[in-house]
């Protein structure tokens, strides 16, 4: 008995990795368009359309809180009306008068963008993009990630620095289960909406203060499909299955690219492959943690794929220093 040649060995272990990457794939097409949807769809809950606003600048802002929170009181109402008790709560909560809505829409499974801070005198904006399952019913642990990013940053902030935080969730997502999590279809309806949000943005802060995405699991193939030619000076994705690009230079964006994962995140075992099939695209390519695709990789501690906003987390301690521009002092693995 003696040793294979080191190129036969090579040779097997290539075609080991081929074949597994043809399982991964057949696997993730199966996945995505051969098995049926599991469980029965939510009945419909009524809602007002949404209020018609002026264009938003900074002098209309307070007009635009006012009229959505008129309208999250008016779909509450409704939502109760049709025994809707977490809906109507849900709803009853953003209507509250210290809650700062950009938008919000309860019709379906609804969408809001929320502002924490002082938008129109902000000189640091962050907006948070989600990934899958969050919706209005899940929007309690949305806003929770958005509310540690402000404190995080109002703490990280140098004196007389301001910020602010956008939670938007102006998408429907898709479901952890289900044959659109796959694919890049609603990151291709998000990302117009994602462009409109920060021109709006610019529209009502102006061209200086440091805007910054942080982008969130699925979120992170919506800021890939939108990134071209955005006025964003960062980009950050975190727990990342792909963006849809092969590296971060082909997302043709002046922002900075950041990447992370934490070292208990599931999503590190989600076959980084893309594949075009009966006109859509299933999967999202290079994996953004890897030196192939580019992008700046910061420590994010070892949290799982619901931990990079965790109140004292690595992950989210060098979130708030790209965010601020302190880029220096981001950590690394």
């Amino acid at each position: 008995m003696g040793f294979a040649p080191r190129y036969h060995r090579g040779e097997g272990a290539r075609r080991r990795a081929g074949r597994w990457r043809r399982a991964a794939l057949a696997a993730l097409i199966t996945g995505a368009v051969v098995l049926p949807l599991s469980g029965a769809a939510r009945p419909e809950i009524p809602a007002p359309p949404p209020a018609s606003l002026a264009p938003l600048s900074a002098s209309t802002l307070d007009e635009a809180y006012a009229a959505n929170r008129a309208n999250a009181a008016e779909a509450a109402r409704m939502a109760a009306g049709h025994h809707d008790r977490a809906r109507a709560a849900t709803d009853r909560s953003l209507a509250a008068p210290a809650r700062h809505l950009l938008a919000f829409d309860g019709r379906g499974s609804g969408q809001v963008t929320e502002v924490l801070g002082d938008l129109g005198r902000a000189d640091r904006i962050a907006v948070l993009v989600p990934g899958s399952d969050t919706s209005l019913d899940t929007y309690g642990r949305f806003h929770a990630a958005a509310a540690a990013l402000y404190g995080q940053l109002v703490r990280q902030a140098p004196a007389g620095t301001r910020t602010a935080v956008v939670a938007w969730l102006g998408y429907e997502t898709p479901g952890t289960v289900s044959t659109t999590v796959t694919t890049t279809g609603r990151a291709e309806q998000a990302a117009p909406r994602l462009r409109a949000l920060v021109s709006g943005l610019r529209a009502i802060a102006g061209d200086g203060p440091r805007l910054s995405l942080l982008c969130h699991s699925y979120g992170s193939v919506v800021c890939g499909r939108a990134a071209a030619g955005l006025a964003v000076d960062g980009l950050a994705l975190v727990g990342s299955p792909g963006t849809g690009a092969d590296s971060a230079a082909a997302l043709r964006t002046r922002a900075r690219v950041w990447a992370a994962r934490g070292g208990d995140d599931w999503v590190e075992n989600v076959p980084h492959l893309s594949a075009d099939l009966f006109g859509t695209t299933v999967g999202f390519g290079t994996d953004p943690v890897s030196p192939a695709f580019g992008a700046r990789v910061f420590a994010a501690g070892d949290g799982g794929h619901s931990d990079y906003f965790r109140t004292g987390s690595t992950s989210l301690t060098n979130l708030a220093r790209i965010v601020l521009g302190e880029t220096k002092a981001v950590t690394h693995d």
